[in-house]
């Protein structure tokens, strides 16, 4: 009976840090889902800057007491999302990359949705990245990527 015990213990800790380890999401995570979706498209790798996360880092920060999907009106390019707790920052770049159906390359324009986010992670002249996440008051996550240089520009196209 005690070895049982041990066992339900091992597995319930094992599905402790498995739920962490999903909910949290390195740098590295971020970098390798923009770069998935860059490669897809021909796009070169966008690259982690810690200059770049440290202001996306205290944007989060202001926003987590509303998480209201305001931009920062800053120097960057930026990309934002909201969820429940279990939000990590992978989930949030595969909201973005899930527009590019609404994304048309022949006549640069967003077609029956919205694409912009989706642009913004394939921006060809978009080489850094920094991004956060920060868990609101009430319970939400807020997350956003910031690009440098920013994209979506009228008129030019993403790749």
């Amino acid at each position: 009976m005690g070895f049982i015990k041990y066992l339900l213990a091992i597995c319930f800790l094992g599905l402790a840090l498995l739920h962490v380890s999903l909910a949290q999401s390195s740098h590295q995570d971020f970098v390798n889902a923009h770069n998935a979706a860059r490669a897809k498209v021909g796009v070169g790798p966008i690259r982690w800057n810690y200059t770049i996360a440290a202001y996306a880092q205290n944007y989060a920060n202001k926003r987590s007491g509303d998480c209201n999907l305001e931009h920062s009106e800053g120097p960057y390019g930026e990309n934002l999302a909201e969820g429940y707790d279990n939000l990590n920052g992978v989930d949030a770049v595969n909201l973005w990359i899930a527009e590019k159906p609404y994304y048309n390359h022949k006549s640069n324009q967003c077609v029956g949705g919205e694409c912009l986010h989706y642009t913004q992670v394939v921006w060809r002249d978009s080489v850094h990245l920094g991004c956060a996440r920060v868990k609101c008051h009430n319970g939400w996550m807020f997350v956003i990527c910031s690009y440098d240089p920013p994209g979506n520009y009228e008129g030019e196209r993403p790749f």
